[in-house]
């Protein structure tokens, strides 16, 4: 039983005044005005569909002719697009975000999407699987005339510093450089995220952690004692700095995605490493565009 007769709330709405169309005490714009730290249930995926929890934020510019904007119409995209199968986060993305822009007065909207997606993976020698998590994320910004799409996946996985190594080398003499010699190692977070602009689709998530798990010696929870060792000498025998681990992950996005991605790309690279013998931790970052990295490719080639 409500409160007070619906008529009464229609009446409300028809006469009373629509508080955030009012004009603003100090008539100055704003960049982004919305929700944030909202959990978002997406129906994502082809042949397996699931829905998987994301944190999102989702936002507009606010005028300065505007006191503020309204915050249920974007509440109600987001249930508008519950039920709604997509292909992938991507589709999700561009689709709240057309909704948020059309349900607001505002020329510029923007939807940020972060969180995990399962990544099963088969252990080396047990052959056992591992169910194990990528960080995948999408945002996307549109006005009335152009979009721009940025998708990012990120992987854990272990690095091995070279430096302990060659100075154990030559400290104990040791000339068969196929040995894993003995060095700190430890766990690290790589990401990698593209953005495009205009019609150009981007990268699948996907493709984005076969990058990733193509440049680094990716971390997984199952592993029996065979599967650690072997993982324990691939990382070794291969030892990466944080800044290899950005360079080997932009050489494998050039051989993944030369001649599908657009040269004005944008992509964005960042390694965290977790270190092991040191308080700190170590970051590496690089922002650069697809045509760049192609071009240091085709050098080394």
């Amino acid at each position: 039983m409500t409160q007070i007769p619906e008529e009464e709330h229609q009446r409300v709405l028809a006469t009373g005044e629509d508080v955030p169309d009012k004009a603003p005490s100090f008539a100055i714009g704003l960049t982004e005005v919305g929700i944030t730290n909202k959990t978002l249930w997406p129906l994502i995926g082809i042949d397996d569909p699931i829905r998987a929890p994301f944190t999102a934020s989702l936002t507009v510019d606010l005028g300065p002719e505007r006191r503020g904007i309204h915050m249920s119409r974007m509440e109600q995209a987001v249930s508008d697009l519950h039920e709604k199968h997509f292909e992938n986060l991507t589709a999700y993305g561009m689709d709240l975000c057309a909704l948020v822009l059309d349900g607001q007065q505002a020329t510029r909207a923007v939807v940020r999407l972060k969180g995990l997606l399962p990544m099963i993976g088969t252990t080396p020698i047990s052959r056992k699987k591992s169910v194990d998590s990528a960080q995948i994320s999408c945002a996307v910004t549109m006005t009335r005339k152009k979009r721009e799409i940025t998708v990012g996946a990120g992987i854990n996985h272990l690095t091995a510093c070279p430096c302990t190594q060659v100075y154990n080398r030559e400290l104990f003499h040791i000339e068969d450089t196929s040995l894993p010699l003995a060095t700190h190692s430890q766990r690290s977070i790589t990401t990698v995220a593209v953005t495009v602009e205009a019609d150009t689709m981007p990268p699948l998530h996907d493709t984005l952690i076969n990058c990733l798990t193509t440049a680094l010696h990716p971390a997984q929870d199952l592993l029996k004692r065979p599967d650690e060792a072997e993982l324990v000498i691939a990382a070794h025998r291969r030892p990466q700095f944080a800044e290899d681990a950005v360079r080997e992950t932009a050489r494998a996005v050039a051989d993944s995605l030369a001649g599908v991605l657009a040269l004005e790309s944008k992509v964005t690279i960042e390694s965290l490493s977790l270190e092991s013998i040191h308080i700190h931790d170590v970051l590496c970052r690089l922002e650069t565009t697809f045509a760049e990295i192609v071009k240091k490719g085709e050098n080394h080639g």
